[in-house]
Protein backbone atom coordinates (compact mmCIF):
# COMPACT_ATOMS: atom_id res chain seq x y z
CA UNK A 1 0.00 0.00 0.00
CA UNK A 2 0.86 3.52 -0.80
CA UNK A 3 2.43 5.87 1.59
CA UNK A 4 0.78 8.84 2.27
CA UNK A 5 2.69 10.62 4.67
CA UNK A 6 4.74 12.02 2.01
CA UNK A 7 6.80 15.22 2.53
CA UNK A 8 8.66 15.96 -0.55
CA UNK A 9 11.24 19.50 -0.66
CA UNK A 10 10.47 20.74 -4.02
CA UNK A 11 13.93 21.50 -5.10
CA UNK A 12 15.07 24.67 -7.58
CA UNK A 13 14.72 24.50 -11.02
CA UNK A 14 18.60 25.01 -11.40
CA UNK A 15 20.28 23.68 -8.01
CA UNK A 16 20.98 20.28 -8.08
CA UNK A 17 24.14 18.85 -10.31
CA UNK A 18 23.61 17.26 -13.25
CA UNK A 19 25.36 14.57 -11.81
CA UNK A 20 22.54 13.76 -9.23
CA UNK A 21 20.07 13.89 -11.89
CA UNK A 22 21.24 11.22 -13.97
CA UNK A 23 21.68 8.89 -11.01
CA UNK A 24 18.56 9.34 -9.61
CA UNK A 25 16.72 6.60 -12.00
CA UNK A 26 18.73 3.30 -12.64
CA UNK A 27 18.72 1.22 -16.06
CA UNK A 28 18.72 3.60 -18.33
CA UNK A 29 20.79 5.35 -17.26
CA UNK A 30 23.43 3.38 -15.63
CA UNK A 31 26.34 4.64 -17.39
CA UNK A 32 25.82 8.30 -15.64
CA UNK A 33 28.15 6.83 -12.89
CA UNK A 34 31.40 6.82 -14.94
CA UNK A 35 31.08 10.25 -15.82
CA UNK A 36 31.63 11.15 -11.92
CA UNK A 37 34.72 14.03 -11.58
CA UNK A 38 33.04 16.21 -9.24
CA UNK A 39 29.49 15.87 -7.50
CA UNK A 40 28.92 19.56 -6.44
CA UNK A 41 29.58 20.79 -10.42
CA UNK A 42 27.98 20.17 -13.48
CA UNK A 43 30.20 17.78 -15.15
CA UNK A 44 31.28 18.02 -18.92
CA UNK A 45 29.27 15.02 -21.33
CA UNK A 46 29.90 14.79 -24.76
CA UNK A 47 27.09 14.09 -27.73
CA UNK A 48 27.84 10.09 -27.19
CA UNK A 49 26.28 10.53 -23.62
CA UNK A 50 23.34 12.58 -25.37
CA UNK A 51 20.98 9.44 -25.92
CA UNK A 52 21.54 8.16 -22.11
CA UNK A 53 20.15 11.94 -21.34
CA UNK A 54 17.31 12.06 -23.65
CA UNK A 55 16.13 8.75 -22.39
CA UNK A 56 16.41 10.14 -19.08
CA UNK A 57 14.53 12.50 -19.68
CA UNK A 58 12.08 11.21 -21.19
CA UNK A 59 11.10 8.12 -18.44
CA UNK A 60 11.52 11.19 -16.01
CA UNK A 61 8.51 13.13 -17.08
CA UNK A 62 6.49 10.33 -17.64
CA UNK A 63 6.79 9.88 -13.58
CA UNK A 64 7.92 6.85 -11.35
CA UNK A 65 5.32 5.14 -9.35
CA UNK A 66 5.91 7.26 -6.49
CA UNK A 67 5.72 10.56 -8.62
CA UNK A 68 2.68 9.29 -10.51
CA UNK A 69 0.51 8.44 -7.87
CA UNK A 70 0.31 11.84 -5.65
CA UNK A 71 1.62 13.57 -8.89
CA UNK A 72 -0.98 12.67 -11.46
CA UNK A 73 -3.46 9.98 -9.63
CA UNK A 74 -4.00 12.36 -7.20
CA UNK A 75 -4.68 15.33 -8.60
CA UNK A 76 -5.28 15.63 -12.64
CA UNK A 77 -6.24 11.98 -12.60
CA UNK A 78 -9.58 12.75 -10.53
CA UNK A 79 -9.74 16.48 -11.25
CA UNK A 80 -10.30 15.13 -14.92
CA UNK A 81 -13.06 12.22 -13.71
CA UNK A 82 -11.96 9.77 -15.80
CA UNK A 83 -10.82 7.69 -12.21
CA UNK A 84 -11.84 8.29 -8.88
CA UNK A 85 -9.79 7.86 -5.60
CA UNK A 86 -10.79 4.75 -3.92
CA UNK A 87 -7.77 5.63 -1.04
CA UNK A 88 -9.43 6.54 1.85
CA UNK A 89 -6.85 8.61 3.32
CA UNK A 90 -6.78 10.78 0.01
CA UNK A 91 -8.71 14.11 0.31
CA UNK A 92 -6.87 15.76 -3.01
CA UNK A 93 -10.45 14.64 -4.67
CA UNK A 94 -12.65 16.52 -2.55
CA UNK A 95 -10.05 19.61 -3.92
CA UNK A 96 -7.75 19.64 -0.83
CA UNK A 97 -4.58 20.54 -1.83
CA UNK A 98 -1.96 18.46 -0.50
CA UNK A 99 1.59 20.79 -0.46
CA UNK A 100 3.85 18.23 0.75
CA UNK A 101 2.49 16.10 -2.92
CA UNK A 102 3.37 18.75 -5.05
CA UNK A 103 6.99 18.36 -5.70
CA UNK A 104 6.23 15.29 -7.34
CA UNK A 105 4.68 16.38 -10.22
CA UNK A 106 7.61 19.56 -10.03
CA UNK A 107 10.93 17.65 -9.57
CA UNK A 108 10.20 15.34 -12.19
CA UNK A 109 10.46 18.01 -15.00
CA UNK A 110 12.82 21.25 -13.03
CA UNK A 111 15.09 18.54 -11.14
CA UNK A 112 15.54 15.21 -13.11
CA UNK A 113 14.68 16.21 -16.76
CA UNK A 114 15.13 19.25 -17.72
CA UNK A 115 18.66 19.73 -17.17
CA UNK A 116 19.08 16.71 -19.69
CA UNK A 117 17.32 18.59 -22.51
CA UNK A 118 19.04 21.72 -22.03
CA UNK A 119 22.54 20.46 -21.87
CA UNK A 120 21.36 18.81 -25.52
CA UNK A 121 20.10 22.20 -26.86
CA UNK A 122 22.33 24.30 -25.53
CA UNK A 123 25.54 21.70 -26.98
CA UNK A 124 23.79 20.20 -30.37
CA UNK A 125 23.58 21.57 -34.09
CA UNK A 126 19.96 23.61 -33.98
CA UNK A 127 19.84 22.32 -37.62
CA UNK A 128 20.22 18.46 -35.76
CA UNK A 129 17.48 16.04 -35.58
CA UNK A 130 18.35 15.97 -31.72
CA UNK A 131 17.93 19.07 -31.38
CA UNK A 132 14.25 18.80 -32.72
CA UNK A 133 13.62 16.12 -30.80
CA UNK A 134 14.64 17.58 -27.27
CA UNK A 135 12.55 20.74 -28.48
CA UNK A 136 9.61 18.54 -28.88
CA UNK A 137 10.01 16.84 -25.44
CA UNK A 138 10.87 20.32 -23.88
CA UNK A 139 7.38 21.53 -24.76
CA UNK A 140 5.50 17.80 -23.94
CA UNK A 141 6.76 18.17 -20.76
CA UNK A 142 6.25 21.63 -19.91
CA UNK A 143 2.92 21.97 -21.14
CA UNK A 144 1.62 19.75 -18.28
CA UNK A 145 3.57 21.72 -16.01
CA UNK A 146 2.10 25.18 -16.81
CA UNK A 147 -1.47 23.76 -17.18
CA UNK A 148 -1.09 22.79 -13.60
CA UNK A 149 0.35 26.04 -12.43
CA UNK A 150 -0.44 28.84 -15.00
CA UNK A 151 2.96 30.61 -14.84
CA UNK A 152 5.97 28.95 -14.04
CA UNK A 153 10.07 29.42 -14.65
CA UNK A 154 10.28 28.38 -18.21
CA UNK A 155 12.81 30.41 -20.14
CA UNK A 156 15.32 29.84 -17.50
CA UNK A 157 14.91 26.68 -16.03
CA UNK A 158 17.66 24.56 -16.36
CA UNK A 159 20.27 27.23 -15.95
CA UNK A 160 21.77 26.42 -12.62
CA UNK A 161 20.50 29.30 -10.36
CA UNK A 162 19.16 29.36 -7.32
CA UNK A 163 16.67 32.30 -7.71
CA UNK A 164 14.83 31.72 -11.32
CA UNK A 165 11.88 34.06 -12.79
CA UNK A 166 8.44 32.66 -13.81
CA UNK A 167 7.19 33.46 -16.90
CA UNK A 168 3.64 34.12 -18.14
CA UNK A 169 1.72 31.60 -19.59
CA UNK A 170 0.95 33.55 -22.47
CA UNK A 171 4.92 34.14 -23.43
CA UNK A 172 5.19 30.13 -22.81
CA UNK A 173 2.77 29.06 -25.43
CA UNK A 174 3.44 31.05 -28.02
CA UNK A 175 7.36 30.00 -27.87
CA UNK A 176 5.74 26.36 -27.66
CA UNK A 177 4.37 27.33 -30.86
CA UNK A 178 7.59 28.23 -32.29
CA UNK A 179 10.14 25.45 -31.06
CA UNK A 180 7.22 22.87 -32.63
CA UNK A 181 7.37 25.12 -36.11
CA UNK A 182 11.09 24.80 -36.02
CA UNK A 183 11.58 21.66 -34.96
CA UNK A 184 9.31 19.86 -37.19
CA UNK A 185 11.13 22.25 -40.00
CA UNK A 186 14.19 20.65 -39.16
CA UNK A 187 13.34 17.07 -38.71
CA UNK A 188 12.16 17.32 -42.49
CA UNK A 189 15.97 17.54 -43.37
CA UNK A 190 16.79 14.09 -41.38
CA UNK A 191 13.75 11.71 -42.71
CA UNK A 192 15.57 8.04 -42.70
CA UNK A 193 17.54 8.83 -39.72
CA UNK A 194 17.61 7.38 -36.21
CA UNK A 195 18.26 10.03 -33.88
CA UNK A 196 19.36 8.86 -30.26
CA UNK A 197 18.49 5.54 -31.64
CA UNK A 198 17.48 2.54 -29.24
CA UNK A 199 17.48 5.44 -26.71
CA UNK A 200 14.43 7.39 -27.84
CA UNK A 201 11.71 5.24 -25.88
CA UNK A 202 8.62 6.85 -27.86
CA UNK A 203 9.81 5.74 -31.52
CA UNK A 204 13.12 4.48 -31.65
CA UNK A 205 11.76 0.93 -32.89
CA UNK A 206 10.08 2.84 -35.76
CA UNK A 207 11.61 1.89 -39.42
CA UNK A 208 11.28 6.07 -39.99
CA UNK A 209 11.17 7.58 -36.43
CA UNK A 210 11.50 10.85 -37.55
CA UNK A 211 8.61 10.90 -39.67
CA UNK A 212 6.78 9.74 -36.80
CA UNK A 213 8.02 12.63 -34.51
CA UNK A 214 6.82 15.20 -37.15
CA UNK A 215 3.50 14.12 -36.90
CA UNK A 216 3.99 14.03 -33.09
CA UNK A 217 4.98 17.41 -33.10
CA UNK A 218 2.09 18.62 -35.48
CA UNK A 219 -0.42 17.01 -33.21
CA UNK A 220 0.95 18.83 -30.33
CA UNK A 221 0.64 21.37 -31.92
CA UNK A 222 -3.02 21.04 -32.83
CA UNK A 223 -3.70 20.24 -29.41
CA UNK A 224 -2.25 23.46 -27.75
CA UNK A 225 -3.82 25.35 -30.32
CA UNK A 226 -7.42 24.28 -29.50
CA UNK A 227 -6.18 25.20 -26.18
CA UNK A 228 -5.85 28.66 -26.41
CA UNK A 229 -8.81 28.74 -29.05
CA UNK A 230 -10.92 30.70 -26.81
CA UNK A 231 -8.18 33.57 -25.62
CA UNK A 232 -6.70 33.95 -29.09
CA UNK A 233 -8.92 32.79 -31.62
CA UNK A 234 -6.52 34.13 -34.68
CA UNK A 235 -3.73 32.71 -33.38
CA UNK A 236 -5.34 29.27 -32.32
CA UNK A 237 -6.53 29.43 -36.00
CA UNK A 238 -3.05 30.31 -37.43
CA UNK A 239 -1.37 27.58 -35.45
CA UNK A 240 -3.54 25.01 -35.99
CA UNK A 241 -4.12 24.97 -39.49
CA UNK A 242 -0.64 24.85 -39.98
CA UNK A 243 -0.41 21.81 -38.11
CA UNK A 244 -2.61 20.41 -39.86
CA UNK A 245 -0.82 21.12 -43.38
CA UNK A 246 2.19 19.58 -42.29
CA UNK A 247 0.84 16.19 -41.23
CA UNK A 248 -0.41 14.83 -37.78
CA UNK A 249 -1.19 11.87 -36.18
CA UNK A 250 -3.65 10.04 -39.00
CA UNK A 251 -3.57 6.08 -38.16
CA UNK A 252 -2.87 4.56 -34.58
CA UNK A 253 0.56 3.34 -36.23
CA UNK A 254 1.37 7.03 -35.57
CA UNK A 255 -0.04 6.55 -31.62
CA UNK A 256 2.62 7.18 -29.20
CA UNK A 257 3.48 5.22 -25.97
CA UNK A 258 6.29 5.50 -23.66
CA UNK A 259 8.33 2.22 -22.64
CA UNK A 260 8.21 1.02 -19.31
CA UNK A 261 9.87 -1.96 -18.02
CA UNK A 262 9.40 -4.66 -15.01
CA UNK A 263 13.04 -4.01 -13.90
CA UNK A 264 13.41 -1.09 -12.33
CA UNK A 265 11.31 0.50 -10.02
CA UNK A 266 10.99 4.10 -11.60
CA UNK A 267 10.34 2.60 -14.87
CA UNK A 268 7.76 0.66 -13.88
CA UNK A 269 4.26 2.16 -15.39
CA UNK A 270 3.26 4.41 -12.82
CA UNK A 271 -1.08 3.76 -13.95
CA UNK A 272 -0.55 -0.43 -13.10
CA UNK A 273 1.87 -0.10 -9.73
CA UNK A 274 -1.72 2.46 -8.42
CA UNK A 275 -4.24 0.46 -9.96
CA UNK A 276 -2.38 -2.49 -7.99
CA UNK A 277 -2.31 -1.09 -5.10
CA UNK A 278 -6.17 -0.88 -5.04
CA UNK A 279 -6.37 2.57 -4.66
CA UNK A 280 -8.31 3.82 -7.53
CA UNK A 281 -12.32 3.17 -9.06
CA UNK A 282 -14.05 3.34 -12.01
CA UNK A 283 -15.97 6.79 -11.27
CA UNK A 284 -19.77 7.83 -11.74
CA UNK A 285 -19.01 10.06 -14.82
CA UNK A 286 -17.38 7.26 -17.19
CA UNK A 287 -19.62 4.76 -15.64
CA UNK A 288 -22.97 6.66 -16.72
CA UNK A 289 -21.44 7.26 -20.11
CA UNK A 290 -19.83 3.92 -20.94
CA UNK A 291 -22.98 1.85 -19.38
CA UNK A 292 -25.28 3.97 -21.67
CA UNK A 293 -23.25 3.40 -24.22
CA UNK A 294 -22.32 -0.08 -24.45
CA UNK A 295 -19.31 0.98 -24.73
CA UNK A 296 -16.89 -2.07 -25.90
CA UNK A 297 -13.62 -0.16 -24.60
CA UNK A 298 -15.53 -0.54 -20.79
CA UNK A 299 -14.12 -4.11 -20.20
CA UNK A 300 -10.71 -2.85 -21.13
CA UNK A 301 -10.38 0.24 -18.98
CA UNK A 302 -11.96 -1.38 -16.30
CA UNK A 303 -13.07 -4.79 -14.87
CA UNK A 304 -15.90 -5.73 -12.64
CA UNK A 305 -15.82 -5.75 -8.95
CA UNK A 306 -14.77 -8.77 -7.33
CA UNK A 307 -16.77 -9.08 -4.74
CA UNK A 308 -20.35 -8.60 -7.61
CA UNK A 309 -18.69 -9.34 -10.72
CA UNK A 310 -20.92 -6.07 -12.34
CA UNK A 311 -18.85 -2.46 -13.32
CA UNK A 312 -19.32 -0.15 -10.53
CA UNK A 313 -18.56 3.33 -10.00
CA UNK A 314 -18.88 5.84 -7.23
CA UNK A 315 -18.78 9.73 -7.54
CA UNK A 316 -15.99 11.61 -6.84
CA UNK A 317 -15.41 14.00 -4.01
CA UNK A 318 -16.42 11.82 -1.30
CA UNK A 319 -15.85 11.41 2.66
CA UNK A 320 -14.05 8.59 4.09
CA UNK A 321 -17.52 7.54 5.80
CA UNK A 322 -19.08 7.23 2.37
CA UNK A 323 -16.46 5.07 0.18
CA UNK A 324 -16.55 2.98 3.24
CA UNK A 325 -20.46 2.31 2.64
CA UNK A 326 -21.08 -1.60 0.71
CA UNK A 327 -22.09 0.27 -2.63
CA UNK A 328 -18.64 2.06 -3.19
CA UNK A 329 -16.33 -0.43 -1.61
CA UNK A 330 -13.43 -1.30 -3.29
CA UNK A 331 -15.27 -4.93 -2.48
CA UNK A 332 -17.94 -3.59 -4.93
CA UNK A 333 -16.22 -1.09 -7.19
CA UNK A 334 -14.43 -1.40 -10.52
CA UNK A 335 -10.84 -0.97 -10.62
CA UNK A 336 -8.56 -0.36 -13.80
CA UNK A 337 -8.69 -3.25 -16.95
CA UNK A 338 -6.47 -6.34 -16.22
CA UNK A 339 -3.96 -4.57 -19.17
CA UNK A 340 -2.51 -2.48 -15.57
CA UNK A 341 -3.68 -5.12 -12.69
CA UNK A 342 -4.97 -8.25 -12.11
CA UNK A 343 -6.96 -9.79 -8.94
CA UNK A 344 -5.39 -12.86 -7.50
CA UNK A 345 -5.92 -14.48 -3.77
CA UNK A 346 -3.78 -12.10 -2.49
CA UNK A 347 -4.86 -9.28 -3.74
CA UNK A 348 -4.50 -7.10 -6.80
CA UNK A 349 -1.01 -7.60 -8.46
CA UNK A 350 0.15 -5.18 -11.27
CA UNK A 351 1.68 -5.46 -14.45
CA UNK A 352 4.42 -3.34 -14.56
CA UNK A 353 6.15 -3.18 -18.10
CA UNK A 354 2.51 -1.36 -19.94
CA UNK A 355 3.41 1.41 -22.52
CA UNK A 356 2.64 4.85 -21.20
CA UNK A 357 -0.09 6.34 -23.62
CA UNK A 358 1.48 9.90 -24.47
CA UNK A 359 -0.48 10.98 -27.41
CA UNK A 360 -2.97 9.24 -29.91
CA UNK A 361 -3.99 9.44 -33.43
CA UNK A 362 -7.90 9.67 -32.55
CA UNK A 363 -7.36 12.72 -29.79
CA UNK A 364 -6.05 14.42 -33.62
CA UNK A 365 -9.03 13.05 -35.33
CA UNK A 366 -11.20 15.01 -32.86
CA UNK A 367 -8.93 18.32 -32.75
CA UNK A 368 -9.50 18.32 -36.23
CA UNK A 369 -13.75 18.09 -36.29
CA UNK A 370 -13.32 20.73 -33.45
CA UNK A 371 -11.59 22.78 -35.92
CA UNK A 372 -13.60 22.48 -38.72
CA UNK A 373 -16.85 23.44 -36.19
CA UNK A 374 -15.00 26.46 -35.14
CA UNK A 375 -14.52 27.31 -39.43
CA UNK A 376 -11.22 26.34 -39.58
CA UNK A 377 -9.27 24.60 -42.25
CA UNK A 378 -8.43 22.07 -40.44
CA UNK A 379 -10.47 18.94 -42.03
CA UNK A 380 -8.42 18.28 -44.77
CA UNK A 381 -11.54 18.35 -47.06
CA UNK A 382 -13.32 15.86 -44.22
CA UNK A 383 -16.17 16.73 -42.90
CA UNK A 384 -16.39 17.03 -38.93
CA UNK A 385 -18.85 14.18 -38.85
CA UNK A 386 -16.34 12.12 -40.65
CA UNK A 387 -13.42 13.29 -38.32
CA UNK A 388 -15.56 12.48 -35.28
CA UNK A 389 -16.90 9.12 -36.26
CA UNK A 390 -12.70 8.36 -37.43
CA UNK A 391 -11.57 9.51 -34.05
CA UNK A 392 -13.86 6.99 -32.19
CA UNK A 393 -12.83 4.23 -34.87
CA UNK A 394 -9.57 4.97 -34.41
CA UNK A 395 -9.79 4.69 -30.06
CA UNK A 396 -11.62 1.54 -30.95
CA UNK A 397 -8.75 0.13 -32.46
CA UNK A 398 -6.31 1.67 -30.36
CA UNK A 399 -7.34 -0.42 -27.90
CA UNK A 400 -8.50 -3.63 -29.85
CA UNK A 401 -11.47 -3.62 -30.44
CA UNK A 402 -11.73 -5.16 -33.83
CA UNK A 403 -15.39 -6.51 -33.84
CA UNK A 404 -16.65 -4.33 -36.98
CA UNK A 405 -20.16 -4.67 -36.60
CA UNK A 406 -19.73 -3.62 -32.11
CA UNK A 407 -18.15 -0.86 -33.66
CA UNK A 408 -20.44 0.46 -36.20
CA UNK A 409 -23.21 -0.24 -34.04
CA UNK A 410 -21.23 2.34 -31.26
CA UNK A 411 -21.07 4.92 -34.25
CA UNK A 412 -24.66 4.76 -34.92
CA UNK A 413 -25.76 4.53 -31.17
CA UNK A 414 -28.51 7.12 -30.52
CA UNK A 415 -28.50 5.62 -27.06
CA UNK A 416 -27.35 8.29 -23.93
CA UNK A 417 -25.53 7.89 -20.77
CA UNK A 418 -27.93 6.43 -17.79
CA UNK A 419 -28.35 7.02 -14.17
CA UNK A 420 -24.73 5.07 -12.98
CA UNK A 421 -26.49 3.25 -9.94
CA UNK A 422 -24.16 4.82 -7.43
CA UNK A 423 -24.53 5.32 -3.76
CA UNK A 424 -25.84 8.97 -4.60
CA UNK A 425 -28.55 8.12 -7.29
CA UNK A 426 -27.02 10.35 -9.36
CA UNK A 427 -29.02 11.13 -12.78
CA UNK A 428 -27.26 10.77 -16.46
CA UNK A 429 -24.23 12.21 -16.13
CA UNK A 430 -25.11 14.21 -19.53
CA UNK A 431 -27.79 13.55 -22.43
CA UNK A 432 -25.12 13.13 -25.07
CA UNK A 433 -26.06 10.15 -28.00
CA UNK A 434 -22.89 8.70 -30.02
CA UNK A 435 -24.55 9.10 -33.48
CA UNK A 436 -24.27 12.41 -35.12
CA UNK A 437 -26.25 15.23 -34.59
CA UNK A 438 -27.98 17.60 -36.75
CA UNK A 439 -27.58 20.16 -33.82
CA UNK A 440 -24.63 22.27 -33.95
CA UNK A 441 -24.67 22.72 -30.03
CA UNK A 442 -25.20 19.06 -29.38
CA UNK A 443 -22.09 18.42 -32.22
CA UNK A 444 -19.62 20.04 -30.16
CA UNK A 445 -20.56 18.54 -26.98
CA UNK A 446 -20.26 15.27 -28.68
CA UNK A 447 -16.88 15.46 -29.90
CA UNK A 448 -15.53 16.77 -26.51
CA UNK A 449 -17.07 13.51 -24.72
CA UNK A 450 -16.23 11.40 -27.25
CA UNK A 451 -13.02 12.87 -27.30
CA UNK A 452 -12.64 12.76 -23.29
CA UNK A 453 -13.22 8.93 -23.64
CA UNK A 454 -10.37 8.42 -25.80
CA UNK A 455 -8.19 10.29 -23.65
CA UNK A 456 -8.59 7.65 -20.94
CA UNK A 457 -6.27 6.87 -18.72
CA UNK A 458 -4.44 10.54 -19.15
CA UNK A 459 -5.40 12.79 -16.37
CA UNK A 460 -3.43 15.36 -17.09
CA UNK A 461 -5.01 16.27 -20.49
CA UNK A 462 -8.69 15.12 -20.02
CA UNK A 463 -8.43 17.95 -16.85
CA UNK A 464 -7.12 20.83 -19.15
CA UNK A 465 -9.52 19.97 -21.70
CA UNK A 466 -12.62 20.21 -19.02
CA UNK A 467 -10.95 23.55 -18.12
CA UNK A 468 -10.58 25.02 -21.42
CA UNK A 469 -14.07 23.71 -23.27
CA UNK A 470 -16.12 23.67 -20.37
CA UNK A 471 -17.25 19.52 -21.86
CA UNK A 472 -17.93 17.54 -21.51
CA UNK A 473 -21.01 18.15 -18.74
CA UNK A 474 -19.43 16.03 -15.51
CA UNK A 475 -20.83 15.59 -12.14
CA UNK A 476 -19.71 18.34 -9.48
CA UNK A 477 -17.70 16.44 -7.17
CA UNK A 478 -20.03 15.63 -4.47
CA UNK A 479 -18.01 17.21 -1.37
CA UNK A 480 -15.30 20.06 -1.93
CA UNK A 481 -13.30 20.93 1.57
CA UNK A 482 -11.39 23.14 -0.43
CA UNK A 483 -12.91 27.00 0.99
CA UNK A 484 -12.13 28.59 -2.08
CA UNK A 485 -14.05 26.36 -4.23
CA UNK A 486 -18.05 27.05 -3.77
CA UNK A 487 -19.58 23.75 -3.72
CA UNK A 488 -20.83 22.93 -7.44
CA UNK A 489 -17.81 24.74 -8.90
CA UNK A 490 -14.79 22.83 -10.75
CA UNK A 491 -11.33 23.32 -9.65
CA UNK A 492 -9.34 25.68 -11.78
CA UNK A 493 -5.45 25.27 -11.40
CA UNK A 494 -3.13 23.44 -8.59
CA UNK A 495 -1.75 26.75 -6.23
CA UNK A 496 2.44 27.41 -6.27
CA UNK A 497 4.18 25.22 -4.15
CA UNK A 498 5.24 26.49 -0.06
CA UNK A 499 8.37 24.77 -0.74
CA UNK A 500 9.08 27.06 -4.10
CA UNK A 501 7.84 30.35 -1.48
CA UNK A 502 10.19 29.56 0.81
CA UNK A 503 13.61 29.37 -1.81
CA UNK A 504 12.37 31.62 -4.55
CA UNK A 505 10.38 33.92 -2.57
CA UNK A 506 10.50 37.18 -4.34
CA UNK A 507 9.94 35.30 -7.73
CA UNK A 508 6.60 33.61 -6.67
CA UNK A 509 5.69 37.01 -5.78
CA UNK A 510 6.00 38.42 -9.16
CA UNK A 511 4.39 35.02 -10.33
CA UNK A 512 1.13 35.67 -8.36
CA UNK A 513 0.87 39.24 -9.95
CA UNK A 514 1.01 37.62 -13.36
CA UNK A 515 -2.39 34.93 -12.57
CA UNK A 516 -4.98 38.04 -12.61
CA UNK A 517 -6.39 36.65 -9.15
CA UNK A 518 -5.54 35.15 -6.01
CA UNK A 519 -2.89 32.09 -5.84
CA UNK A 520 -5.56 29.40 -4.92
CA UNK A 521 -7.63 26.35 -6.79
CA UNK A 522 -10.08 28.79 -7.88
CA UNK A 523 -8.50 31.33 -10.23
CA UNK A 524 -7.96 30.21 -14.06
CA UNK A 525 -5.35 30.22 -15.71
CA UNK A 526 -4.51 32.33 -18.84
CA UNK A 527 -6.30 29.80 -21.77
CA UNK A 528 -9.37 28.81 -19.02
CA UNK A 529 -12.07 31.12 -20.09
CA UNK A 530 -15.72 29.48 -18.99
Amino acid sequence: MCNTNRKVKALSPGTLSLLFMMLVFGSCTKKFAQLNTDNTKIVTVSTKEYPYMFSYALMASTLSPDNYEVGEGAYSGVYSQLYTQAAQSFPTDRYVIVQGWLPYCWNPVYVYAAPQLKTILTNSDPASAENALANIWWVWMFDRVTDYFGPVPYFHAAEGTQTVAYNPQDSIYYDFFKKLDAAATVLKNHLGEKPFGSFDLVYGKASDPVSQWIKFANTLRLRLALRISKVDPTLAQQQAEAAVAGGVMTEITDDAYMEKNKINYNEYSGISVIAGWDDIRMSSTIASMQMGYNDPRMPIYFQPAVGTGLYHGFRNGLYVSEKIMDINSRLNTSNFGTRWTYWTPGGFKSTYAVPQDILHSAEACFLQAEGVLNGWNTGGGASAQSLYEKGIRNSMAQWGVTDPSAIDAYVANPATPIAPQDGQNSPPVNDYPVLWSSNATMQRQQVAQQKWLALFPDGMEAWADLRRSGLPAVYPVVHTDNPDIAPGKFIRRIPFLEAEQETNSVEVAKAVTLLGGPDNAATPLWWDKN
